[in-house]
């Protein structure tokens, strides 16, 4: 707190110190006219030691002064030395600055080292309202004393300086030249003093070696004490540098390289140095080539770090020439190379063909066949052309299309070669290699294209008859065909106008066509090979081959025709009923005739019941709409009764006798009759087509039709089975147990009934009775 206070009462007093000086000011006639102009602030300020040389003195005043009382004689410079004597006047020149209320003191020259000056700012300064400094303004301050190096050249601890460098030392005021001598300033190789000349010049000393330096050499400069100013002040110590030399150049890479082989004959030879050289040693004396002890002609050329030898001439093939660069090469700085720099390369030889495709005389080539020949080394790419490289048919020249790549020059022809034709095709010595030599001579060889393929054979045979239903269709070739065009696009197999999935293959001279699965019993097939099936020549065949042949009779007896009844799940004479649960009818219609609509009951779509069908509609005899509805199923109710009988009636082939319960058992396709009831109880009914899925059953019943559901009772179809031709003809009526899996179509000249849960993939037919679904049966249509 009490150093707050302190604070306080000091600014107080000052501010009371100020107020007292700047008031009362009186103008030239002494009257008090207003405040007083003061000069509050000095550069330097008051008492200043080591003063720069160069130094511009001001004063800035506490407000804007009239720039007209700023003269020459307001502000003047003197001083006097330590020893007391007297210095005249500096000149000067005075200016004011109106934006800082600075005037300023600029010497006509620098000042003197050392020296005490005085600066004084007289009172005929006056304010802009004409208020004068009240008394002269005046402070002293004191030049540098001791002069200092400023600069030298080389700087200190630089490198790379050149061997005829001429050392120097700058200083911060002029010297005494008679000071700046060789006991003053001194130049040194370790403990050895160089000899050299010194010199001065304006601020500068200069030392200059009588002998060039020594390359990659450490030296050390030294000004001494001994160095003074013009008023006997010396350097206040010694000052001491270091540089070092630069290095031996040196040749660090060639074209070409010591020892290459191959080397082009237009090659420019090339020696890449270490560092910059001094090209006016970059000589044809200091860069040579000879072939033995012959001189190469040339021109020699510098630029960069790189020197290059052109030669006159092209070199000459399969010869070695050696390449020297000399010790007179030297850099900028005239470091020598340490020694010769010599290297050796070999030209390279004349090129020839190694290899052809197709080979000379090969036979069966294709007439797709693209042309190469195989160089013994890298050719110049511009000189394999269609002039270089020609194709021809005897006399007559093929058209194609050049090309080059590594060491191998293709050609391609425009057109497929013509089958059983023999081509020469012929390398000139217009190719030549990247060294720009030709071959000895031309290089010609021949060839003969393909023949034609054909289909010799076929199996089965065009037109064979009873064919298995898992063939595979076969086709030998006359030669070996290219496997890339044997495809599923080349060999097709149509049963009708329906293209069969299969898989094709191809091995030794035979495709094969794997069909996917087995082929329909009882049908015509069509196989085809087509023109783009080639050989390895690329050679199609002439025409497409197509065969015929037929498979098969489908085993057992023939379908029985449904006619229009396919498109019905249910045909009832008096009665169709769903009693309970939410029985479905997929993809089919449900008709009764000559029973009326109001017959059909517990389904949705007629009474609101839980029985549904789907893409399928309820029809009755009764029913106006669609249109001639009651004539169709007076036609179908027709067709039932013929399918009945000739299922009832069918004895090819010869009917066998069905065992007294089907569960258990596994029956190939064909007739089974039972005089009485059948019975499907003890474990599943397996039908097996044997692969053919228009494998037909026809169960002849002579009675009632019977399946117990539980632990066995479904029909299972195997083989490629299908339910569609699975007939169950039932001389009275038929039960389909509780939770039954049923398959095929029953034609009952009775009832049906479907218990509780059984579901069935065929139809439930019904001469003149009804058909019953007791809870949540299920009807699918059986797929083709």
């Amino acid at each position: 707190m009490k150093k707050t206070k302190n604070k306080l009462w000091t600014s107080a007093l000052t501010a009371l110190f100020f107020a007292v000086l700047i008031v009362g000011c009186k103008d030239e006639n002494e009257g008090i006219v207003g405040l007083c102009p003061v000069i509050v602030s000095t550069d330097p300020v008051g008492g200043a030691v080591n003063v720069p040389l160069d130094q511009v003195i001001s004063a800035t005043f506490n407000e804007a002064m009239n720039g007209s009382s700023i003269t020459q004689a307001t502000f003047s410079l003197g001083g006097a030395s330590p020893a007391g004597r007297g210095l005249a006047e500096i000149e000067g020149t005075v200016s004011y600055d109106a934006a800082t209320f600075t005037v300023s003191f600029v010497p006509a020259e620098n000042l003197r080292p050392g020296i005490e000056y005085t600066a004084t700012v007289a009172p005929t300064a006056k304010d802009q309202n004409g208020n004068f400094l009240q008394a002269p303004y005046v402070w002293t301050f004191t030049t540098n004393a001791s002069p200092t190096v400023v600069s030298t050249d080389p700087i200190n601890l630089s490198t790379n300086i050149l061997l005829n460098k001429v050392v120097t030392a700058t200083f911060s005021e002029a010297m005494d030249p008679l000071m700046i001598n060789g006991a003053s300033f001194t130049l040194m190789n370790g403990t050895t003093q160089v000899a050299g000349v010194i010199t001065y010049d304006g601020l500068t000393a200069f030392f200059t070696p009588s002998v060039d330096l020594l390359p990659d050499t450490d030296y050390s400069a030294t000004i001494t004490t001994g160095a003074m100013n013009l008023t006997g002040e010396a350097v206040a110590a010694d000052f001491v540098w270091t540089f070092n030399t630069g290095m031996l150049p040196a040749v660090t890479t060639t074209a070409p390289i010591n020892l290459a082989t191959g080397v082009l004959l237009n090659q420019v030879i090339e020696a890449d140095f270490s560092e910059a050289m001094d090209p006016l040693t970059i000589t044809p004396t200091s860069f040579t080539v000879k072939q033995g002890t012959t001189s190469v002609p040339g021109t020699v050329a510098y630029s960069g770090t790189k020197a290059t030898f052109t030669p006159t001439n092209p070199l000459s093939a399969g010869t070695t020439y050696t390449a020297t660069v000399t010790n007179t090469a030297a850099n900028p700085v005239g470091i020598p190379l340490a020694g010769n720099y010599v290297w050796n390369f070999d030209t390279g030889v004349l090129p020839t063909v190694v290899s052809t495709d197709p080979l000379n005389l090969a036979t069966g080539v294709p007439t797709n066949k693209v042309i190469s020949a195989t160089f013994s080394e890298a050719m110049n790419p511009a000189t394999i052309t269609s002039s270089s490289f020609t194709l021809m048919q005897g006399t007559n020249a093929i058209a194609g299309t050049v090309s080059y790549s590594g060491t191998t020059a293709t050609f391609t022809p425009t057109s497929p070669l013509l089958a059983a034709t023999t081509y020469t095709a012929n390398v000139t010595t217009g190719a030549t290699s990247q060294a720009g030599f030709a071959m000895g001579a031309d290089f010609g060889w021949s060839f003969d294209v393909g023949v034609i393929p054909t289909v010799l054979s076929t199996d089965p045979l065009n037109l064979a008859t009873g064919i298995p239903l898992n063939k595979v269709i076969n086709a030998t070739f006359s030669e070996s065909m290219d496997p890339l065009t044997i495809t599923s696009a080349s060999f097709t197999l149509m049963q009708g106008t329906n293209s069969v999935a299969g898989a094709v293959s191809y091995t030794g001279t035979t495709a094969s066509f794997t069909p996917t699965s087995n082929l329909l019993s009882g049908k015509s097939y069509t196989a085809t090979i087509t023109t783009a099936a080639k050989s390895v020549g690329g050679i199609a065949i002439p025409s497409n081959h197509v065969w015929s042949f037929s498979t098969v009779a489908p085993l057992g007896p023939p379908v029985v025709n449904l006619n229009s009844l396919l498109e019905y799940g249910i045909i009832a004479g008096v009665g169709v009923t769903n009693n309970a649960g939410a029985s479905e009818i997929h993809d089919m219609n449900v008709g009764i005739y000559p029973g009326a609509r109001s017959s059909i009951t517990g389904f949705f779509d007629v009474d609101g019941g839980p029985g549904l069908i789907f893409n399928g509609a309820f029809h009755a005899s009764d029913d106006v709409a669609p249109a001639g509805i009651n004539a169709a199923l007076n036609q179908a109710q027709s067709e039932l009764v013929q399918a009945y009988d000739d299922a009832k009636n069918a004895t090819t082939p010869a009917p066998s006798v069905a065992p007294a319960d089907l569960g258990g058992q596994t029956l190939a396709p064909g007739i089974w009759t039972s005089a009485t009831t059948m019975l499907l109880q003890n474990g599943d009914l397996t039908l097996d087509a044997q692969g053919d899925e228009n494998a037909v059953w026809i169960f002849q019943v002579g009675s009632a039709f019977t399946s117990v559901g539980g632990a066995g009772g479904n029909v299972i179809l195997a083989g490629g089975a299908k339910a569609k031709n699975v007939f169950w003809q039932v001389s009275s009526s038929a039960t389909i147990g509780d939770n039954t899996i049923f398959k095929g179509n029953i034609l009952a000249f009775s009832s049906i009934t479907m218990n509780a849960g059984s579901v069935a993939e065929g139809r439930m037919l019904a001469r003149n009775g009804s058909v019953q679904l007791i809870s949540a049966n299920t009807i699918t249509r059986p797929p083709n």
